[in-house]
């Protein structure tokens, strides 16, 4: 079962590395193993060429583990144990899609795909970036369960977002990345 999920992360970090959407040991990427149980990078995963060895398996109660995982660990556990439909989730640093949220509150997509897709996706002011990483966890997870969303744009950030399968989840980012980049281009 692992190495079937282990393949399906592989593949798709790696599509959304060449796409800019991961970087140099920013961003992860996990997969909701059993209810307890999750795969996800490792902290020091370069994602243009996840091994084996790039991936932990985390139980939600911590254990020594942990230290190798993800900083992002605390949040994807967050959302599998109160988001039941999230299976998949990522944490992604688009660069069209940061660049827009320095300026804008929101995202209004005006191209076909976006706006078929999103609506309208508000943009999270975190405020303060010294205890974001701290906060995160929580704000982030409350984010979606109470804006009843699978994604949640952070302003200079990023964006996390959960889905049923690694194609969903990679689309999704896709689209409001080629949504930002569109109205970044439209606006010169």
């Amino acid at each position: 079962m692992d190495e079937y999920y282990y393949e399906i992360l592989r593949k798709i970090s790696l599509s959304m590395f060449r796409e800019r959407f991961l970087g140099i040991f920013h961003g992860s990427i996990s997969v909701k193993i059993k209810e307890n149980q999750f795969l996800i990078n490792k902290k020091d995963a370069i994602f243009d060429s996840l091994g084996k060895d790039d991936f932990i398996t985390l139980f939600s109660k911590k254990d020594y583990r942990w230290q190798d995982a993800s900083i992002d660990s605390d949040i994807h556990v967050n959302i599998y144990k109160n988001i039941k439909e999230a299976k998949f989730v990522t944490y992604a640093m688009p660069p069209h899609l940061i660049a827009y949220t320095l300026e804008h509150d929101f995202i209004l997509p005006r191209d076909y795909f976006g706006a078929t897709k999103f609506k309208r996706v508000e943009i999270y002011d975190p405020k303060n970036y010294d205890d974001w990483h701290e906060r995160a966890p929580y704000e982030i997870c409350n984010y979606m369960m109470n804006e009843n969303s699978d994604v949640m744009v952070i302003r200079g950030y990023g964006v996390f977002a959960y889905a049923r399968s690694a194609q969903q989840l990679a689309k999704k980012i896709s689209i409001l990345e080629n949504s930002s980049k569109l109205l970044l281009l439209s606006k010169n």
